[in-house]
């Protein structure tokens, strides 16, 4: 297959990430023409400014597009970019994010040596990165957190790719009809509706982005207890997909009561147990860090994402399995409205 890539790129009113984000696209060492198209969705601080300075300055492998259209959220945003694309490639990515300069190559040479028509990259913290920015990417990127209940990464077809550094070919985006209108969760939910359609995805590896996760520490309990949230929708929409592990952050909550209500009887050892999780959480965030500060900050946060995940995902089991009502009704918050309103373009 020749491939053709178009990186497609959603920003709400962040165009100072953007001006990070197309300063690494621009230093590619990839030699092939390639494009990126960004969709200002509804922003009310706009991007154009910046979009318009790289499209001035970019060499004749680099072609910029730049759509504005009123806000229906990220995944209906990178359906409007794919549509709008001239590539057979899709590279989704979110505005937050730095690209190594070889990422593009790496994608390119591992797609031609085992050709998927959806693929997934790991997510890096940048040593520019905050104390906290960095416990968070651990918190959200370990395999003793969350990080490891995407699928086994290194079989094809089992690895489910998150839309901060996510492929699809234009052929599985017709074939899908693209994101749905649910978010967060759009990821997954294409990942399963790619598989149902006969297509493979895999992970790769060493296509990673420095994704900065711009948000405090209130910003990412209400993310990940909306992660928690929808993670029920999707095993009711797709339950051949549905995992065990997928409790895990619940359990773990129910588990820590009990064990602190044993210690009022003597019985010491489950709450010994979780002192030793985190005590190799500590370790495993030193080691990998190299920072007192950040391994101290990421036992803080693997707790708010427990906490968050846990407690999301119980409400949104009880209410989905036991609530004939439809999850957009029950759920609000996490759907957006589709929105067909006539683009403009730069």
């Amino acid at each position: 297959m020749n491939l053709s890539f178009s990186f497609i790129v959603p920003v709400f009113n962040r165009p100072d990430e953007i001006e990070e984000l197309l300063a690494s696209l621009m230093v590619q060492t990839y030699d092939r023409p390639f494009e990126v198209v960004i969709v200002e969705d509804g922003s009310t601080i706009s991007s154009r400014d910046r979009a318009q300075a790289f499209k001035d300055q970019a060499n004749s492998l680099i072609t910029i597009s730049y759509y504005e259209k009123p806000n229906s959220g990220p995944g209906n945003s990178r359906n409007f970019g794919m549509k709008k694309a001239k590539g057979n490639y899709f590279i989704i990515l979110d505005s937050d994010c730095i690209v190594p300069k070889g990422y593009l190559e790496t994608v390119n040479e591992s797609l031609r040596s085992e050709f998927v028509h959806c693929y997934g990259g790991p997510d890096a913290a940048h040593e520019s990165f905050t104390l906290v920015q960095k416990a968070i990417n651990y918190a959200m990127t370990s395999v003793l957190t969350t990080g490891g209940i995407r699928g086994n990464k290194k079989a094809v077809g089992k690895f489910q790719p998150r839309s901060f550094n996510m492929g699809i070919s234009k052929e599985a985006f017709e074939a899908t009809n693209g994101f749905g209108l649910i978010h967060p969760g759009e990821d997954p939910d294409l990942t399963f509706r790619i598989w149902a359609q006969g297509y493979d995805s895999k992970l790769i590896q060493d296509a990673f982005v420095y994704h900065k996760r711009r948000i405090d520490w209130k910003k990412f309990y209400n993310q990940v207890t909306k992660f928690g949230k929808v993670r029920p929708i999707l095993n009711k929409w797709h339950p051949h997909t549905a995992k065990i592990t997928y409790w895990f952050p619940s359990l773990f909550l129910m588990g820590l009561f009990f064990a602190v209500l044993l210690i009022f009887v003597n019985i010491k050892l489950p709450f010994y147990l979780y002192v030793v999780y985190y005590a190799l959480i500590f370790i495993d965030s030193l080691i990998k860090n190299r920072n007192l500060a950040i391994a101290l900050l990421s036992l803080f946060a693997v707790s708010t994402q427990f906490l968050g995940y846990g407690l999301g995902f119980l409400k949104s089991s009880i209410l989905v399995n036991f609530n004939k009502s439809r999850a957009e009704v029950l759920f609000p918050e996490l759907f957006f409205k589709p929105n067909n309103v006539a683009d403009t373009k730069d």
